[in-house]
């Protein structure tokens, strides 16, 4: 496989690791938006969340809690912004999943996850609600 992630979790390519498990592994972003901006890759290829195997999910997620805790320690930071690119439009460039975790700083000049994106065209959240609910409701 040509996947970038895949070879860094092969050891193929080079990359600055901070934690590492059995499945999962940490490593800081070569194009940080932050001191001690973290990637975390299951180790499995898996483009988007909706592709992990949901006894893998657990792991990954206590591999971001136990990153997030080592950069709280290390870098003090005053808090942290953590989420997923998830598909092209997301801005997701590699495909294999990777969960950031960007340490915060108090004036950093950085927004929330709110200021990602300011698309209010899809409805009032009622209609979105039932629009999803009809679809849940369809697959049980």
């Amino acid at each position: 496989m040509d996947c970038l992630f895949c070879k860094i979790c092969r050891k193929e390519i080079g990359a600055e690791t901070i934690y590492e498990d059995e499945g999962n592994i940490a490593i800081l972003d070569i194009n940080p938006r932050a001191p001690g901006h973290t990637m975390v890759v299951p180790k499995n290829h898996s483009e988007t969340i909706l592709d992990v195997p949901d006894n893998e999910l657990q792991p990954l997620f206590s591999a971001v809690k136990k990153t997030t805790s080592l950069l709280l320690k290390a870098l003090k930071p005053d808090g942290f912004t953590i989420g997923i690119n998830h598909g092209k439009a997301s801005g997701q460039v590699i495909d294999h999943l990777h969960i950031h975790i960007i340490p915060r700083f108090l004036d950093d000049e950085g927004g929330s996850i709110h200021s990602v994106v300011d698309n209010k065209s899809g409805g009032s959240v009622k209609e979105v609600a039932e629009k999803i609910r009809r679809i849940k409701n369809s697959e049980l």
